[in-house]
């Protein structure tokens, strides 16, 4: 049942790959609205610790999610692309476990060198860094460029999921929801 199936996805994988997927769609909209949003300061530090919290956690996830996925390995295309087609659909694949992990890291960085605490609801707490403004500064730069980034892998994946299914005709994202082995 963990395993991936020959061409298609395990329930493993699929559950992985679907919880990642909401999670971090909420966590680029969360942070999007931290950036933009006309929100009073003292109301802004409680939705910032709330951010963080999240991104510990779901730092965790991302790592066994990439690490699962590297374990598992990807399963062939389920249907004939160029080579050109082939690489990006890889290319993005691998960008998007790339952002999956990058995203918590940076804001981690970016908030502990910048000699801020990071309380993960409670439980534990990882205590800030002597402030650095370089790797604060570094962090917050990649934070932000990859966000925008997991941003536009995510609508090319999704839309090239849809081409797959509406234009193609092809198994790609019946099984990833699990009603095609591939």
């Amino acid at each position: 049942m963990s395993r991936k199936t020959t061409g298609g996805y395990g329930l493993i994988s699929r559950l992985n790959h679907w919880a990642v997927a909401l999670a971090m769609i909420g966590m680029l909209a969360f942070g999007l609205y931290l950036e933009n949003a006309e929100i009073a300061r003292a109301d802004r530090g409680a939705l910032m610790g709330l951010h963080k919290s999240l991104g510990a956690l779901f730092l965790a996830f991302a790592l066994w999610r990439v690490g699962y996925r590297l374990a598992q390995g990807f399963p062939a295309s389920a249907a004939a692309m160029s080579p050109l087609l082939e690489f990006a659909a890889k290319a993005a694949h691998w960008g998007l476990l790339a952002c999956i992990l990058i995203m918590p890291l940076s804001g981690l960085l970016m908030s502990l060198y910048g000699g801020h605490a990071v309380d993960v609801f409670g439980l534990f707490a990882i205590d800030g860094f002597e402030k650095n403004a370089s790797v604060s500064g570094a962090a917050g730069a990649a934070h932000g460029l990859v966000g925008k980034l997991a941003i536009a892998l995510i609508l090319l994946h999704i839309g090239a999921a849809l081409k797959h299914h509406f234009i193609d005709r092809d198994a790609t994202l019946r099984r990833m929801i699990g009603s095609a082995e591939g």
